[in-house]
């Protein structure tokens, strides 16, 4: 059978690349994922590129749905991935232990980073409502596309990071404090669905029906997600 070929967010470039090759060996079918920042992922799949698989942020996924990119009828719910925050390898760590800490945090920071996929969006939106945005004026850091919070927080271009879990794991140069605490989480559903102009729709079929089973559970965890 010929390969699959897909397309995805940074975020879950890691747990698909793991389910992937998972399936490759269970199946024998080769499957790759090309990750790209959200953003222009979802700007190639407008502009007609074809992909067996998207795999987006599921608000994403909806609007390329509803312009006749992918297929309504396979779309999926792959994981619901949280915030992290992250400061520079050896800096001192603040607490993130509370809503009023991440706060106190955030305004002691000289530069905040932060990322261009949903959670950014949401991020920005928590500080308007904490009446901050004006004292954060020209100390936030936005990552250009496709580039990860956590290296502009290794290079020591921001003091503190904010970043799905997922993309935050594993970087060389940072400490990951943790999550978000639950009263102001950032909860991201990443879905999948198949391109309308894919030829090979039963195989997308049976590797979506893998990506939400059981079996995937466990990577997902590793990666800082949860099943959907």
């Amino acid at each position: 059978m010929a390969a699959l070929h897909g397309i995805c967010s940074m975020a879950t470039r890691g747990v698909l690349d793991a389910l992937a090759a998972t399936y490759a060996l269970r199946t024998g079918v080769a499957v790759t994922f090309h990750a790209v920042g959200g953003v222009d992922a979802a700007r190639r799949v407008s502009a007609g590129e074809i992909f067996d698989v998207v795999a987006l942020a599921s608000d994403a996924i909806d609007k390329l749905i509803a312009a006749g990119h992918l297929d309504a009828n396979g779309k999926v719910d792959l994981v619901r991935s949280g915030v992290g925050v992250a400061v520079q390898a050896g800096a001192v760590r603040p607490d993130i232990t509370t809503s009023e800490a991440v706060r106190q945090a955030v305004l002691a920071a000289r530069r905040v980073a932060y990322s261009t996929g949903p959670s950014g969006v949401a991020l920005i939106a928590l500080f308007e409502r904490w009446g901050i945005t004006a004292e954060l004026h020209g100390r936030l850091l936005q990552a250009p596309a496709g580039v990860p919070v956590g290296m502009l927080v290794a290079r020591g271009e921001a003091d503190l990071g904010f970043q799905q879990m997922s993309e935050l794991i594993g970087v060389e140069g940072i400490d990951l404090l943790g999550p978000l605490p639950d009263e102001i989480q950032i909860t991201t559903v990443f879905s999948a669905a198949p391109g309308v102009a894919g030829t090979q729709r039963e195989a997308v079929r049976a590797l979506l029906d893998f990506l939400v089973s059981a079996d995937s559970a466990d990577a997902k965890r590793r990666h800082g997600m949860e099943p959907a």
